[in-house]
């Protein structure tokens, strides 16, 4: 078996655990401030929220039920298996700290679920929500997961993100700061950048107090805003070969103690206009591993050079 190049997720859960986990979405009825007319309507340009909610996952059925459905998914497969419950869709955290609190607490009550995992903004935490998920988390296992997409506050203005990225980095290091666990997650590929401008920003995330990051390309899903911008002018979309290219060199600029929990986004085919790689999410990683073996790279072996060449061109006359 080839020796991993990166920080992988897998790997580092079995460190956390003495028994195989496995995540279960749950739906719990939020909405997003950018979508409700807050600060925006209609959401993010790229996003519908079907491609990653499981059939399972109806927020008119209670958190327990939905978790058990999704027990009986996996269980047949592992039978000592244990869950981590993923509130992922929407926004996780758009709601008073008491019905967040009887919401994650629910969940937790399942048996076998002993972690939950929770998908959010950082415009949508407040210090007193912060607080409490650091008294939860000295008894369980809690990430929260933060949709930073991107560190180019242009690019967050044309996606309708509604936040900056100065946002991202005050409530990610707060986060970091009450010894949360923090995931992160960012798009390659978005309008207007090109792979030079995502290169430029690898050093800008690795700099954030991250534990976990999930690197995902840019899909264009149907009922998007961003699928008709796509029909009306069609934009670059990375191909399989200049994507590997771009996450190997991207991954290169990460620090080594950041986990990668994936690289890819798998999109129904119903859903999907493009790319249509045609390729699971394994099966891209066991070409993202080959090539990082091929050509001997791995994760944050760029950031000594980048610093050494920096020292050498600062200290030329």
């Amino acid at each position: 078996m080839n020796e991993k190049r990166y920080n992988d997720y897998g790997s580092w859960l079995k460190t956390l655990f003495p028994f195989k986990v496995q995540k279960i979405s749950v739906n719990a009825g939020m909405t997003c401030p950018n979508r409700d007319g807050r600060i925006g309507t209609g959401g993010c340009i790229y996003c519908n929220n079907l491609t990653f909610t499981p059939s399972y996952c109806q927020c008119n059925t209670s958190i327990t039920q939905q978790l058990e459905e999704g027990k009986r998914f996996f269980v047949h497969k592992y039978p000592e298996m244990k869950y981590l419950a993923y509130f992922q869709a929407y926004t996780n955290t758009d709601a008073p700290l008491n019905v967040l609190r009887r919401m994650y607490e629910e969940a937790l009550a399942v048996p076998d679920v002993v972690g939950i995992i929770i998908g959010t903004r950082p415009d949508c935490v407040s210090e007193d929500f912060l607080d409490y998920l650091a008294e939860l988390s000295r008894t369980t296992f809690v990430v929260i997961e933060y949709g930073i997409e991107s560190a180019n506050n242009d690019t967050l203005q044309r996606i309708n993100r509604g936040h900056t990225f100065e946002c991202v980095e005050k409530v990610v290091r707060a986060t970091a700061d009450r010894r949360i666990i923090c995931g992160g997650h960012i798009i390659l590929g978005l309008p207007y950048e090109d792979a030079a401008e995502s290169l430029r920003q690898a050093p800008i995330i690795s700099r954030l107090p991250l534990t976990t990051l999930k690197i995902h390309q840019l899909q264009v899903i149907r009922n998007t805003r961003l699928a008709e911008i796509y029909q009306q002018s069609p934009f670059h979309l990375y191909s399989i070969e200049e994507y590997i290219n771009l996450v190997t060199n991207y991954i290169r600029l990460l620090r080594s103690s950041i986990v990668l929990e994936r690289f890819v986004s798998q999109s129904p085919a119903n859903l999907l206009i493009a790319p249509q790689w045609g390729l699971k999410n394994y099966e891209f990683t066991n070409l993202l591993n080959n090539h990082l073996q091929k050509i001997d790279a791995r994760q944050g072996d760029k950031i000594f050079m980048n610093a050494y060449l920096s020292g050498k061109r600062d200290s030329n006359p």
